[in-house]
């Protein structure tokens, strides 16, 4: 009798890969296009990084901007490098700004990474992990926020010549996305449940000068707006030196853009906007702000300081002071200067000693606290339309057209006064207010 024997092969399962994202919303959106690419080539791709098992792929999506971020990254590299020695990981992939800045030092100093990244690499970090890039998954993403909200880049890159920014030195000049691809990335978001998009890019108002010989902010703003299901555009990170006025006119008109404007301003005094090379005056950064509030009321202007700047004297700050107490920001952060290699600033003395810079960043602060804490004060009694971004304990926490997540006031809603699902909109009365938050109740729900 005659025996046969059939082998069978059994199939390997593919390790995890693992995504760590660091740094602000532009990396969210790499590593989000970096999953969604890994996702289509059938790749088993999460994004939990306090679940990471021992075969996993970790791939670190650093930032290299400022000291505080750059040494956090460094910690995380080193984190998990020592997880692979003790086998808790499989491999460690690093990429980002950071790994774009500072390649060649990271693979002298931590050699048991597997491989290093740029931030432009994305096809080389595809290959790496056994996938091609594939071009019909533009616009395809895998969401790492809650659905009902997506950051969009618009642009990569940056071609001012700020003497404290590193970014052009990680991410290169200016290059704007077409307008066509923009609209059908808005289009997908929409078709899977996303309502507000969150218009990020190093400078949004340089928007279209690469591709169409001018700027085309406008013209986006109305064509993503006309995108059904979106009924929230935000805008971030808008540069006031050639800023683009025309895009008022369509916060004005199109009712899905928001009333809300993140212009990072930096400084006031003329001295340091023009060691800084701002391109910009104190009288025209006056004028600026006026003339934004003058053409669209209502509007919540945000701003960034930096305190500490090489040469800032007390009477500079004193200046700065002045100008926030006078100015009321609706939100505003603060942040100590950081001196970065291989920027224009790096040629000055870093004169201002960190104990100092801390103290004027407190300072200014403790201004736009009590200035926060009077501006909420008359929001008590209205009603706003809120976005749900989640709950917790005894509150849905949501925002307003005013408020960005992660850095914005938020409006803690009485779940006793209704029920309002994750990424819905609702009518919310406030009921008090403290510095940066709101309370109130739902009078509408389902909007």
């Amino acid at each position: 009798m005659n025996t046969k024997i059939v082998s069978r092969t059994v199939k390997q399962k593919q390790p995890k890969i693992n995504v760590i994202t660091l740094g602000c919303s532009k990396n969210v959106y790499d590593s989000e296009v970096l999953m969604g690419q890994l996702k289509g080539n059938s790749l088993d791709v999460v994004h939990e990084p306090d679940r990471v098992g021992k075969d996993d792929i970790v791939v670190i999506n650093t930032c290299g901007f400022i000291d505080n971020a750059k040494q956090e990254s460094i910690d995380t590299i080193l984190q998990f490098s020592e997880m692979k020695e003790a086998g808790k990981v499989g491999k460690v992939i690093v990429t980002g700004c950071l790994s774009e800045r500072y390649k060649p030092e990271l693979e002298a100093e931590i050699k048991n990474v597997d491989a290093y990244f740029g931030t432009n690499d994305l096809q080389n970090i595809l290959h790496s992990l056994g996938a091609n890039y594939r071009h019909e998954l533009i616009g395809e993403r895998l969401l790492t926020t809650p659905s009902h909200f997506a950051y969009f880049k618009i642009a990569e890159g940056c071609n001012r010549p700020c003497s404290f920014c590193a970014i052009p030195l990680m991410r290169g000049k200016h290059l704007s996305r077409p307008m066509e691809e923009l609209v059908n990335e808005a289009r997908i978001l929409a078709a899977n449940g996303t309502r507000e998009l969150i218009l990020i890019a190093q400078d949004l108002t340089y928007y279209g000068l690469d591709l169409y010989g001018k700027r085309n902010l406008d013209e986006l703003l109305r064509r993503l707006s006309d995108v059904n299901g979106i009924e929230w555009i935000r805008l971030q990170y808008a540069y006031p030196s050639g800023f683009p006025m025309e895009i008022l006119e369509v916060m004005n008109e199109r009712a899905n853009i928001c009333k809300y404007l993140d212009m990072p301003l930096q400084h006031i005094t003329d001295n340091m906007l023009k060691s800084m090379r701002r391109g910009i005056t104190k009288q025209k950064t006056i004028d600026l702000v006026n003339s934004i509030r003058d053409k669209v009321p209502g509007i919540a202007m945000r701003t960034t300081l930096i305190c500490g700047y090489p040469g800032e004297t007390e009477a500079d700050f004193e200046e700065m002071q002045a100008w926030v107490e006078a100015t009321r920001f609706d939100r505003l952060g603060c942040f100590t200067y950081s001196h970065e290699e291989k920027t224009h600033a790096h040629s000055l003395i870093d004169d201002v000693p960190d104990e100092v810079k801390q103290e004027r960043v407190d300072s200014i602060m403790e201004i736009q606290q009590g200035i926060s804490y009077e501006i909420n004060q008359e929001k008590v009694g209205r009603t706003f339309k809120v976005l749900v971004d989640k709950k917790e304990g005894d509150f849905f926490v949501g925002r307003t057209e005013f408020d960005s997540p992660e850095v914005d006031n938020e409006v803690l809603i009485d779940a006793a006064s209704g029920y309002a699902a994750n990424g819905s909109f609702v009518s919310v009365r406030v009921d008090r207010a403290e510095d940066f938050d709101l309370y109130g109740h739902i009078v509408q729900p389902g909007l």
